[in-house]
């Protein structure tokens, strides 16, 4: 993503020049001839970095440091003066200035400091996203399995990676949501800024109000001091709202205009504030729906639905379990400083069998539980803790007939549902029964079934 600096300088020659050099290095370039015009420019297009001369017709550049400030204390800005001083150096930086330096310019030193200034900017956005509650962990994969399923979300997200619009991440609790946004972040184009996220889940509209927009000191009893809001925090980068079903419907049409229009206004302010964020949402509910009854903002599921994706639930991509569990597996081992355990061909088929209702988060507990309290090197059907231990009712009667079953009708049986689970695949359905593929097909040929062309 291109970075947009503005100079502000009344004298052309030296805007016009610096622009053009700037330009021929990659950078978007905007002009101002006095502070007036430059405040203007600076709170409309929110730039990365600012590069003023000291003495304007209107005022000077320690006059504009402290309206830059307020709408962005993160923006570095470089400071020009014809006649330099030590103490006005001294102050230039004691009012913020990233840098002070003397006229004439030499330009390849001015590119040195502006690619430094800049670097400095994204650590410091990127510290303060930390500070927020972002996670620092280098994202895991989202895409770990070969299923049809997670192959074709792979396939849809990398043809949406390198845009700034909107995503909405459907799916239910525990399928990884959150780990495929900070995907999407990590690997797309704002990579180099902030990644901040918020659970929108259960938190009132005040709070939620003023955590995404910030206040102004005094706005409301309490407001000692000025906040920034999410969006500020998030400038230049991705703002990830979990569970964004949840936002108050008050506060819905303050989301819907800073997703359009890229401004808000902090609570307690009258003035315009511009952002540049990449907006994803992520909820288990059907916005859809909400939309049709009312309980969610039509435009606004619109405008944050340009790309919708759908993370699979588990049960849906069974053959992924075998990958998944190995993975976690590995990092349990890693993080708790122990030997990898093996896993017994048993364990794999209850895995594989087991609903899932909790998906990829279920999966973790049950097997961190597991290495913790297991006994030897192997991981055994006796060392899993399974929650779901209640059939449905209209499965009761089915399992009291399976009681009568000899264990022969029972296997064919159960070769039959795990193959149908499999969508016909013998070498799935042999990896999720625990035994080779030739085995199987002694079994199909035995019970009379009928094995898919592979």
């Amino acid at each position: 993503m291109r970075k947009q600096i503005l100079t502000i300088d009344d004298d052309a020659t030296i805007r016009n020049a610096v622009a053009l050099f700037l330009q021929a290095k990659g950078y978007d370039v905007l002009q101002a001839g006095d502070a007036a015009q430059g405040q203007i420019v600076f709170r409309s297009k929110r730039p990365d970095l600012v590069i003023v001369d000291y003495a304007l017709p209107d005022g000077d550049a320690l006059e504009l440091l402290e309206r830059f400030r307020a709408v962005d204390p993160a923006c570095p800005v470089i400071v020009l003066t014809g006649h330099a001083s030590i103490d006005l150096a001294v102050r230039a930086i004691q009012e913020g200035a990233s840098h002070f330096l003397t006229k004439p310019l030499e330009l390849s030193a001015l590119l040195t400091v502006i690619e430094r200034a800049l670097e400095n900017q994204a650590l410091k956005r990127k510290e303060t996203a930390r500070r927020s509650g972002s996670a620092t962990a280098p994202p895991a994969n989202p895409f770990a399995g070969e299923s049809p399923a997670i192959r074709a979300l792979e396939a849809h997200v990398r043809k949406v990676l390198q845009s700034d619009s909107p995503i909405l991440i459907n799916g239910e609790t525990g399928t990884g949501k959150g780990v495929l946004a900070r995907w999407i972040h990590e690997n797309g184009r704002r990579s180099d800024g902030p990644m901040v996220d918020l659970n929108c889940a259960g938190l009132s509209r005040e709070f939620l109000d003023t955590e995404l927009f910030g206040h102004e000191k005094g706005a409301f009893t309490g407001a000692v001091n000025t906040k920034q809001g999410l969006f500020e925090v998030a400038h230049g980068g991705t703002l990830f709202l979990d569970e964004i079903g949840d936002v108050d419907p008050q506060l819905q049409p303050k989301l819907l205009k800073v997703v359009e229009e890229k401004r808000f206004r902090r609570l307690g302010d009258v003035t315009d504030r511009v952002v540049d964020v990449r907006l994803i949402g992520a909820t288990h509910r059907d916005l859809a729906a909400m939309s049709r009854s009312g309980d969610f903002r039509s435009d606004l599921f619109f405008r944050i639905s340009t790309f919708p994706l759908m993370v699979p639930p588990l049960r849906e991509r069974t053959e992924d379990i075998p990958i998944l569990a190995d993975r976690v597996l590995d990092d349990l081992a890693r993080t708790m400083g122990r030997r990898k355990p093996a896993v017994d061909p048993a364990t794999l088929r209850v895995l594989c069998n087991y609903p899932w209702p909790g998906n990829v988060r279920e999966l973790r507990n049950v097997l961190e539980r597991a290495v913790l309290l297991m006994d030897g090197d192997t991981l055994t059907p006796n060392d899993l803790v399974l929650q779901f231990d209640a059939a449905p009712a209209a499965s009761r009667g089915t399992a009291t007939a399976e009681m009568n079953l000899t264990l022969d009708e029972m296997e064919r049986l159960h070769i039959e549902r795990v193959l149908a689970d499999s969508n016909g695949r013998v070498e799935t359905a042999a990896v999720r029964l625990g035994v080779p593929r030739s085995s199987l097909y002694q079994k199909l040929k035995r019970y009379g079934l009928t094995a898919p062309r592979q």
